[in-house]
């Protein structure tokens, strides 16, 4: 056990373990890599949210407990069978970037973009997901993996798909496909993955205007490529061009790697850009005495550091804070949803409704079928 505990977090650690040793192979926990250490310490699974989700799918655990945020455990619920029960350790564990992109929203936008754009929506033909041809104008919906399911249920009806931060290139491409030439996609809720997706594939600015919830577009609609949803993630948008100047001030042949979910000026300005995944391979694929800045959520760049003691590892931005959300999970929430399985109970179940869950899986499902 860790000895930098405090007596008091010690015995919650402690009890912990004897609640997963009693529950045996019964329970699951999963943990994300923004998750401190005191609940990774307790995970059987690390990894980002998606990856987390198909592990719980193919386990056979009946509890899955999931120390991530909200949108994760619905994930994680879309994908598990119905005699599977997912917890999330605390309900007010959301997500402030899926929080951006709500269904009446999204619904309201979609309208008025069809409209404003003249574009089509593609449920009016008989498959929605089919190749367009060459003189089409289809309106086709990419959700983030960071979204609320009934999103991921609105996109699949509509013959969309959903991403993540590593594949959304390959998922924007299929995208392209099913709008045809003269159509679009509708990208949200984070505006700078889709915006540094698009800018890596060529596409100019002018061709992804930004669509802001209550106010409209900026920019212009018609002919273009990427409509912009106008959200983002509230640590990733900290990082900035001048922190990454004051560290290569500091260290000339140092190495900065960040999340797509940073914005463009910062991603164009560092030596490279990925997933948490990507950043976890990329750190390990460096040489011995590196300095290497990483822009992402602190607990996963201390823990890298921690991993990697050859190298210089630090944040991008040296006053950055944990993501508040993922921080509401703590150890003590743990214990106690684990003690109230024990009990027989169910709590914080995390149920997506079957109504939803069926557009959710179409969407997930083709983005699966496809290759990076």
């Amino acid at each position: 056990m860790d000895t930098s505990l405090s007596p008091e977090e010690q015995a919650i650690a402690e009890r912990i373990e004897e609640l997963r040793e009693q529950l045996g192979d019964e329970l699951l926990i999963l943990g994300h890599h923004y998750q401190r250490d005191s609940i990774v310490m307790h995970a059987d699974f690390l990894g980002d949210s998606f990856m987390l989700s198909q592990m719980a799918a193919e386990s056979n655990a009946k509890y899955i407990v999931f120390c991530g945020v909200h949108f994760m455990a619905e994930s994680a619920d879309i994908l598990t069978n119905d005699d599977q029960i997912v917890v999330l350790p605390n309900m007010r564990a959301g997500c402030s970037m899926a929080d951006m992109a709500t269904l009446n929203e999204v619904e309201s936008a979609w309208e008025s973009i069809l409209h404003e754009a003249d574009l089509r929506d593609p449920i009016t033909r008989d498959d929605p997901t089919a190749v367009a041809s060459e003189d089409d104008n289809f309106l086709v919906p990419v959700t983030y993996m960071n979204s609320s399911a009934d999103l991921k249920d609105f996109v699949g009806r509509h013959g969309g798909i959903v991403c993540t931060s590593s594949n959304a290139e390959g998922i924007l491409k299929w995208a392209f496909d099913r709008a045809g030439k003269n159509g679009s996609v509708l990208f949200f809720p984070d505006q700078h993955l889709g915006r540094n997706t698009g800018d890596a594939m060529g596409i100019s600015h002018d061709l992804m205007p930004t669509w802001t919830p209550g106010i409209g577009a900026m920019g212009e609609l018609k002919g273009s490529r990427i409509i912009l949803w106008h959200g983002f993630c509230s640590v990733h948008k900290r990082f900035t061009t001048a922190q990454i100047d004051e560290f290569r001030h500091r260290h000339p042949d140092g190495i900065v790697v960040v999340h797509p979910e940073c914005p463009i000026d910062t991603v164009k300005a560092s030596d490279a850009n990925g997933s948490t995944q990507y950043i976890r391979n990329f750190v390990a694929q460096q040489e011995p005495g590196s300095h290497i800045a990483i822009g992402t959520e602190i607990n996963m760049v201390a823990r890298l550091a921690d991993e990697h003691p050859d190298k210089h590892i630090e944040c991008l931005d040296a006053e950055i804070c944990p993501c508040s959300t993922m921080y509401m999970i703590h150890p003590a929430y743990l214990m106690d949803v684990l003690e109230r399985i024990a009990d027989g109970e169910k709590p914080n179940q995390i149920v997506v409704p079957a109504s939803i869950q069926e557009g959710s899986l179409w969407a997930l499902e083709r983005m699966l079928s496809i290759k990076k």
